[in-house]
């Protein structure tokens, strides 16, 4: 009995020490160190516009205006989707979960997919009449696996470059600049590929507008 008594005291023992180990010292440390080194990505990487925050360069929005460079499909709506947005499923059961992230998971056989590829496809064709429907690129018609992919690839940002132009006022020459101003190499020099961030784009493209006004 003083045995088990005696074993039961140490193990509550680590089980307290390593609480306070794991549960407070280690995450404060993180945290202090994180706050020191990278204040800036350990706060959400926020970008700000005339010190108002517009939104995060790790996140991808949802936009709809003609001068704006639209980024890839996003099974959440970039989670601004509110319940009255649901959409119906097959059966017809309207399903809502709230705020999270995520992809549609369809499967290559689903006609869901196909349903939502050609609705994609008509959509982007229709708010840039002058791209041929086989030169879409294929990431502006699949969604990301968090449906919050901040990113488009260089050939899916070049291809908008006309209707952002002529939406926005700007000449072709400077809407490149951005886009190129704006693009981010593969990660150490190996990996993926040469990316554009929509949200920082279009923020100069506002601020180029805003100057020419």
């Amino acid at each position: 009995m003083k045995e088990w008594f005696r074993n039961g005291k140490q193990a509550l023992g680590v089980s307290c020490i390593m609480f306070v180990l794991c549960g407070l010292l280690y995450p404060f440390a993180v945290t202090g160190l994180a706050q020191g080194l990278f204040p800036y990505k350990a706060n959400g990487s926020l970008i700000k516009v005339e010190e108002k925050a517009v939104g995060s360069e790790k996140v991808g929005q949802a936009f709809t205006a003609p001068y704006y460079f639209t980024g890839r499909v996003s099974a959440i709506n970039y989670n601004i989707y509110t319940q009255q947005d649901a959409v119906a499923d097959a059966n017809g059961e309207v399903r809502y979960s709230g705020v999270s992230s995520g992809t549609f998971n369809y499967a290559p056989s689903n006609p869901e997919l196909k349903k939502r590829i050609e609705a994609d496809i008509e959509s982007f064709l229709t708010a840039n009449p002058t791209v041929k429907r086989q030169d879409i690129p294929a990431d502006l018609l699949t969604a990301s696996g968090s449906g919050l992919d901040p990113h488009i690839s260089l050939k899916a940002a070049g291809i908008q470059i006309h209707r952002v132009a002529k939406a926005s006022g700007l000449s072709i020459e400077e809407v490149n600049k951005i886009v190129k101003n704006n693009t981010e190499p593969r990660t150490l020099g190996l990996f993926g590929e040469d990316k554009v961030n929509v949200l920082k784009a279009n923020i100069d493209i506002l601020k180029k507008m805003k100057e020419q006004n």
